[in-house]
């Protein structure tokens, strides 16, 4: 008698699990300690499942056909009961023999599926399928790469310092008190409302470059702009932006941007220093206790261009100027 692999299958696989949990049992009885057993590995779990499937088809087809023999008996008694009066035929044919015939037809296509379609086009075709799409996409990209690598001449490098060519004006756009703080534990130690909203006004469209603390100081990015990290961290990664490990490099990644704002902490205003064209400072009257300080302006180098006092209020605790510094 030949055995169904699917019925195989099934039965190891009881037997596997009954074997375990035997052992299981026994180590538990001696107080031995449980060793870890090895689970069922994909590949198998796959074959198993799909011998209970085949075997569902199977008890399925099994069923339709006692079905059909019923039916069919039941067809023909019903037909020859001496007391039915005409019976319909077409092309000399009575009609339980046609419906007879029609649920013969049904009953073959199902075997079909079962026998043919599904073993032919069953799992392992359709892994070979998949393999074989994958195996032409990983040869389409290498032939692109291929392509890529003769046909692609990397632009001209230029420095980011030289940076009349590719800017129209750098800023730096920062807060500080009377004696140049700016904030401690990478948090503002005041609450200026009117003074967040030109940050927002200003910077909205461009790229801000900032360091690693100042961006992880932000509960999210900032909407509609281009954050570039800079960081001397060379495994630091996020989703939120650009990260890059100079100055040179950040000003670079904002080519084509005519108004890349800095926008800090300390040590990136110091390199700002270096670049910048204009400086949108917001100097709020009074002393704080800070860890983070702006770098002194040389005035020898910069000049106020433009100053607007805005009064202490209601929602601003402290009086504060608007002054716009641009390089001699």
């Amino acid at each position: 008698m030949e055995i169904d692999l699917s019925f195989y299958l099934v039965a190891k696989n009881v037997y596997v699990n009954n074997t375990v949990n035997l052992s299981i049992k026994i180590t538990r009885m001696f107080g031995t300690k449980k060793k870890d057993t090895p689970g069922i590995d994909l590949e198998q779990k796959e074959m198993i499942e799909n011998a209970q499937k085949r075997i569902k088809q199977k008890r399925g087809l099994f069923s339709h056909f006692v079905i059909f023999l019923i039916g069919s008996v039941g067809l023909i008694i019903i037909a020859n009961r001496p007391n039915v009066q005409e019976i319909t035929t077409l092309l000399g044919l009575e009609w339980w023999i046609w419906a007879i015939f029609a649920w013969l037809l049904l009953l073959a296509y199902h075997a079909f599926n079962v026998f043919i379609t599904e073993r032919l086009l069953g799992p392992e075709w359709e892994k070979n399928q998949y393999d074989k799409l994958v195996r032409k996409q990983k040869e389409r990209i290498a032939q692109l790469e291929k392509k890529v690598e003769k046909e692609y001449v990397a632009p001209h490098a230029t420095l980011a310092m030289d940076t009349s060519a590719s800017h129209c004006k750098i800023t730096m756009i920062a807060a500080a008190g009377q004696n140049n703080e700016l904030g401690k534990d990478g948090d503002l130690v005041w609450h200026l409302p009117d003074d967040f909203k030109r940050f927002k006004a200003l910077t909205t469209g461009h790229h801000i470059i900032m360091g690693r603390k100042t961006f992880e100081s932000f509960p999210k990015p900032l909407p509609n702009r281009t954050h570039i990290i800079l960081t001397r961290d060379k495994n630091y990664k996020t989703e939120g932006g650009i990260v890059v490990h100079d100055l040179e490099t950040a000003l670079a990644t904002t080519s084509g941007d005519e108004n890349p704002f800095i926008i800090g902490g300390g040590e990136i205003y110091q390199l700002g220093m270096k670049v910048a064209d204009e400086i949108e400072l917001t100097r709020v009257h009074g002393t704080f206790d800070v860890d983070t300080y702006f770098p002194e302006i040389d005035e020898s180098k910069w000049k106020i261009k433009t100053s607007l006092h805005h009064p202490a209020d209601d929602q601003h605790k402290y009086s504060f100027d608007y002054e716009t510094w641009v390089r001699k």
